[in-house]
């Protein structure tokens, strides 16, 4: 069993722990909503990709995150505490307004005759 899965192990001191020692946070709406949030932010090339260290723009990956954003938004309203529902408002809200902005930015503009 290793010391992430096991309770009763004893606390590793900081300069002892790797990552791979700590357990993944889960089961917290605000957390999920955010990791979606990160996912679209990635897709609109905001935020570098950990991986390829690149910023690529993907503007239908971006559409799709952000229309699961807001059907959860649609499907948990009166379900969520009112800080839940405030921080569900402010990530489609904000990621609605970077996908714009985006958006307007990659199309092709019509020369001025």
């Amino acid at each position: 069993m290793s010391p992430a899965s096991d309770p009763d192990a004893p606390l590793k001191s900081s300069s002892q722990q790797k990552a791979e020692d700590l357990p993944l946070p889960g089961g917290d709406f605000r957390l999920f909503i955010t990791r979606l949030s990160y996912q679209g932010m990635l897709c609109l090339g905001v935020m570098e990709n950990p991986v390829t260290k690149t910023r690529q723009v993907n503007l239908d990956q971006a559409r799709m995150v952000l229309d699961d954003l807001i059907m959860l938004q649609e499907r948990t309203s009166g379900n969520l505490d009112s800080d839940e529902a405030a921080h569900m408002h402010k990530i489609v809200g904000d990621l609605s307004h970077l996908y714009e902005q985006v958006q307007s930015n990659s199309q092709p503009k019509n020369p001025v005759d």
